[in-house]
């Protein structure tokens, strides 16, 4: 296992849209192996490969807290096949690290993926998974949380990021 660099907004990498796995090789439960390493190292609650420069579509959530037993959801080809209600809650991402804002979402989700076993799977997640499952999901298709705030939120974020730099030079 090997902690990976998170790429941060600006870098144009993190706009590509994600491709499917056609099979699961040892290649892709090594990234998987990787993303969890450093989703847990970041720390985050997801991760998704693009965020690491890696154009597969996969993500991983894990919401546990710190006195709670981890919980690894592996989401691989996942598609969100239903959504119900609405929520706005403050939302980081690990791409846009110190920056937390209030992004309306979904209340509810059902998705379809397939597992690290290679079965497929449904999951209906709400509250705080919900929002990670969308969050992570739309990184795969190169849509980011900077895509869901306002125009002057957007701004105030996008010279924060830009002075910053598009890499994580600590992971680098």
């Amino acid at each position: 296992m090997a902690i990976r660099s998170i790429l941060h907004y600006p870098d144009p990498r993190l706009r590509q849209k994600a491709a499917p796995v056609t099979e699961i090789t040892p290649e892709i439960k090594q990234l998987v192996e990787d993303m969890a390493e450093t989703m847990y190292a970041a720390p985050g609650v997801g991760l998704a490969a693009t965020q690491i420069g890696e154009p597969h579509r996969v993500f991983l959530v894990d919401i546990a807290g710190e006195d709670e037993p981890s919980k690894l959801h592996v989401f691989i080809n996942p598609e969100i096949v239903k959504t119900e209600g609405e929520q706005c809650a403050p939302e980081g991402c690990l791409s846009f690290p110190g920056i937390s804002e209030e992004i309306k979402r979904a209340s509810k989700v059902t998705v379809k993926a397939i597992g690290i076993d290679g079965k497929p799977f449904q999951l209906e997640a709400e509250g705080l998974l919900a929002v990670a499952v969308q969050h992570e999901n739309d990184h795969l298709e190169g849509v980011l949380m900077i895509d869901k705030m306002g125009m002057l939120k957007k701004r105030i974020v996008q010279r924060k990021m830009q002075k910053r730099g598009g890499v994580d030079e600590d992971r680098a």
